[in-house]
């Protein structure tokens, strides 16, 4: 798993996805860490953290479009099915190295932080509150992503369908405030990302919060092996 994980990292580099990532999600936290803190003379960086999770649901398609797709699309899958690694250490490769680039965008934050402890009283419980329900965020929507991209060897088609997905749980809440049926309701709430993150946010702490962000990306990273293991013996 080791050396699927650095081939995909330097992918990520080569192809410049990475450069674009980060330049993208630090221009967007920077900018929000100005307009909520510097503007308002505040270290409460809550403001800066509460539009960053909608800004990710725009931004991780872009490293998950190419995990899988591009291996169909440039005729590498076979020679990768074939290599003397596991399926899961394969599937399991490219999600960490994705999971590593998405950790070092949440990253900025903390030197945000930082500055802001020079100049007043910062609230060190609630940054690493919210860095924790940004990267279970991300963590399972990596793998959702994932699952997107080995379906498409095209990657626009598997960044157009990863975002649908993840607004579709985003908006888990607003769908379940039309539906009528308190039954299939109550299931469709279990599914809202925002409810659970927040959650998070605000210093609760539910271990099965937590339980249902990494079962979502061990189930999504399942079904992608699922998927290779049909595609090696079709």
């Amino acid at each position: 798993m080791g050396a699927i994980f650095r081939r995909e990292i330097g992918a990520y580099f080569t192809s410049s996805i990475a450069y674009i990532f980060l330049a993208v999600s630090w221009i967007f936290t920077g900018m929000f860490f100005y307009y909520t803190c510097l503007v308002t003379a505040t270290t409460d960086m809550s403001g800066m953290f509460q539009t960053l999770f909608l800004i990710f649901v725009f931004l991780i398609p872009l490293l998950t479009m190419r995990l899988f797709s591009e291996e169909k699309k440039q005729k590498t899958e076979q020679g990768l099915l074939t290599a003397p690694v596991s399926l899961g250490e394969i599937v399991f490769g490219k999600y960490f190295a994705a999971l590593a680039l998405y950790t070092i965008a949440l990253l900025m934050p903390f030197v945000y932080a930082l500055i802001l402890s020079k100049f007043g009283v910062v609230e060190w419980g609630m940054v690493f509150a919210n860095f924790l329900a940004l990267f279970l965020m991300g963590a399972a929507f990596i793998a959702v992503g994932g699952l997107v991209s080995a379906l498409t060897e095209n990657q626009i088609a598997a960044a157009v369908m990863a975002f649908v997905a993840f607004m579709m749980l985003y908006l888990v809440d607003t769908i379940t405030g039309v539906m009528k049926d308190g039954t299939l309701k109550n299931i469709v709430q279990e599914l809202s990302f925002m409810r659970k993150y927040y959650a998070i946010t605000y210093g609760v702490f539910n271990v099965s919060t937590i339980v249902f962000y990494l079962s979502f990306a061990v189930v999504f990273n399942y079904l992608t092996i699922r998927v290779f293991e049909r595609r090696r013996w079709s």
